[in-house]
């Protein structure tokens, strides 16, 4: 598949998502049918950041993870419908779902109050 191509399908996944920049459908936890946030209340954001792997492997290092680029931008914490939180380390909390605990599925800085970041790769999209 061409370079073109490529940057096309993506193109077309994330048009399917969006409405007016932001979440056009339901988002659920990938691993139980938990809906994560409503449609209409998150807004599509390219940014780089890292998250550790969802699935530990063993013997991996704390540092083992993947740099994402993708995400719904929240504002307020009590926009979420179900969303946990693990502990503050080096002023970042990681999200998880609040039902099955998987996750990170995002991440927020504790120093910027009002940003809580949903990887798009690591919930379901859905009507």
């Amino acid at each position: 598949m061409s370079e073109a191509n490529v940057d096309d399908v993506a193109k077309n996944k994330y048009e399917m998502m969006v409405q007016d920049g932001k979440n056009r459908t339901k988002i659920y936890c990938q691993r139980c049918p938990s809906i994560i946030l409503l449609p209409q209340k998150a807004i599509m954001k390219e940014k780089e950041l890292f998250l550790p792997h969802m699935k530990k492997k063993p013997n991996a290092a704390p540092e083992d993870g993947e740099t994402l680029k993708e995400f719904w931008l929240v504002e307020d914490m009590f926009t979420f419908e179900n969303l946990g939180f693990t502990n503050t380390v080096d002023n970042i909390k990681y999200l998880i779902c609040a039902d099955c605990e998987v996750g990170p599925i995002g991440v927020h800085d504790t120093r910027q109050n009002k940003h809580f970041y949903i990887a798009l790769d690591r919930v379901k999209h859905a009507d």
